[in-house]
């Protein structure tokens, strides 16, 4: 495994992990070392951000266990990083290398050859590039891209859970929704800290993943929601944005003996939290994929041809989601009224495509 950065972890930054994703991790080994640090919300409470009035509760916990057999969980990123590598380490036959930031692809029909920036060179039968929305491996096999900002910026932060922060929000999934912004909050590190993200339209475009941000810039797009909100994001000192963008879409997701899989092929729009769990998705149909087809060929194929689909399908309800989330005016006045008039269990069985989703 060849890890650009110095070491496997994301400060500050929080994951929600569907059904479909923790029913991976289960198979992989990896769900009960994380299972200690993953908070598991009890419901999405999606509410008006102005107001603050609950519109809708859809449920999680035992219901979505029960249903999908598997559970909905919230974790820290850097608690997934150390659990992926525990259970590399309990393996003992992946071997590790940190900062190795590639330069150079070579292939030819018996082999790939990767250099890093710093000299070193490793050689290999196959090529898997999981390296997010900058792929070197994508770039390096496919030509150069462009990514295109969609004008929506997103900050994080996590802050410490507390007595108060617990009964007001520790339990669940939080999603306030308003005009051109909206705010999502779930707890993580076993429900000791609060995950925060803020999505508003914008026309910056900061670079990268770790870009610093004023929290008084954060506060100043968020100063018209509802009181409990803001007393909450005021609780965060140290605050990170991205913006959110697209590539334009590939053709082929492998090309010899080279294949990408997760944001590298095209990074899927936050706002269904399925982002991640797309990766594992990948990874766990490319795997059988290579250990069953006849041929490397017939192995990329078939990889392929499970995920188009349903990667686009997951893309397409995204950016529907985002849409939704934003509006204003009379056209958020009747989404309201929707989230209202319909139950939570019918709203969260609409997915049952995306969380009773299985690879093999």
């Amino acid at each position: 495994m060849l890890e650009r950065r110095r070491e496997a972890s994301e400060a500050g930054a929080g994951i929600q992990i569907g059904p479909n994703g923790t029913r991976i991790l289960q198979r992989l080994g990896i769900a009960q070392i994380l299972a200690p640090m993953a908070g598991v919300p009890q419901s999405i409470r999606m509410r008006d951000g102005r107001s603050g009035a609950l519109l809708a509760e859809l449920p999680l916990g035992d219901w979505i266990e029960r249903r999908h057999g598997a559970p909905y969980w919230t974790a820290h990123r850097a608690d997934l990083h150390a659990a992926l590598m525990s259970r590399l380490v309990e393996l003992g036959n992946i071997e590790i290398s940190l900062r190795f930031d590639v330069t150079q692809i070579e292939t030819t029909t018996n082999g790939v050859t990767v250099h890093a920036a710093d000299g070193r060179v490793v050689h290999g039968d196959i090529l898997i590039g999981a390296d997010g929305i900058n792929s070197a491996v994508r770039r390096a096999t496919f030509g150069s891209f462009q990514l295109s900002p969609t004008g929506r910026v997103a900050a994080r932060a996590v802050v410490a859970n507390d007595k108060a922060i617990m009964q007001a929000f520790g339990h669940h999934v939080g999603v306030w929704l308003a005009s051109g912004m909206h705010v999502v909050h779930y707890p993580v590190r076993g429900g000791s800290e609060i995950a925060l993200v803020v999505v508003t339209q914008d026309t910056a475009h900061p670079q990268g993943w770790n870009t610093s941000i004023e929290a008084q810039s954060v506060l100043a797009k968020a100063k018209d929601l509802a009181p409990g909100l803001l007393a909450l994001l005021e609780r965060a000192s140290l605050w990170r944005q991205w913006s959110l963008v697209t590539t334009p879409p590939l053709p082929a997701c492998s090309r010899g003996r080279v294949a990408i899989l997760g944001d590298a092929t095209q990074p899927i729009l936050p706002f269904l939290a399925q982002g991640a769990v797309m990766a594992m998705e990948d990874a766990a149909a490319l795997g059988p994929a290579l250990e069953t087809e006849a041929d490397l060929a017939s192995a990329f194929a078939a990889y392929e041809t499970a995920r188009r689909s349903r990667k686009q399908r997951v893309q397409t309800a995204a950016a529907r989601n985002g849409k939704i989330y934003h509006l204003g005016g009379p056209l958020a006045a009747a989404r309201n009224l929707s989230l209202r008039t319909i139950p939570g269990a019918r709203l969260i069985a609409s997915y049952d495509w995306l969380y009773g989703y299985r690879t093999t």
